[in-house]
């Protein structure tokens, strides 16, 4: 079996993307409404900059390795370490590439840098219970689902229920041994 040569790689949000991005979220609003809110704004992107230089956050670009386009987000938040050694994640797709399985190919990026990179122990990811597509990214990529909480966080103005989606190191190890046999 020859392996699959990978499609996307991660990036640190630059300056430079500032354009790009803005734009694609813009075009993305009717795909994350209403499961997330999504920097639109140059207010919202230069603060998504200042979290590259904070040690509680890693945001990242899902982008085609071929020409760069972003693709995706994904942020790793409130990173809190001594004994907890855990973050949270956040992610949201490009509208016009969603669909093709960069997601779960950049997820797995996300995941070996979490737990080797970052040594993490765990990284929890919070989902409204209706949003399938990100349901399905999560389980796929071996997060089980811990609980549910009422009214968690709030989105477009409205205290939204949330399920509790977690993945600790060892799961991810044990899960990448058994996609290498």
């Amino acid at each position: 079996m020859t392996p699959q040569r990978a499609r996307v790689e991660l990036r640190t949000p630059a300056p430079a993307d500032r354009d790009e991005f803005l734009a694609a979220m813009r075009a993305s609003r009717k795909l994350h409404r209403p499961w997330l809110q999504s920097a639109v704004t140059p207010e919202a992107y230069d603060r998504l900059l200042a979290r590259t230089q904070d040690d509680r956050y890693d945001p990242l670009f899902v982008c085609l390795r071929d020409h760069g386009a972003i693709v995706g987000y994904f942020n790793i938040s409130e990173i809190v370490r001594g004994f907890f050694q855990s973050a949270f994640l956040g992610y949201g797709a490009v509208a016009a590439h969603a669909g093709n399985g960069y997601m779960s190919e950049g997820l797995q990026l996300v995941l070996a840098r979490a737990f080797t990179a970052l040594r993490l122990h765990r990284l929890e990811a919070n989902i409204q219970p209706g949003n399938t597509s990100s349901i399905a990214l999560v389980e796929k990529a071996g997060f089980t689902r811990e609980g549910f909480s009422e009214r968690y966080l709030k989105i477009g103005g409205r205290w939204r229920d949330h399920e509790h989606w977690a993945i600790r190191s060892e799961q991810w190890r044990s899960a990448a041994r058994r996609r290498r046999s």
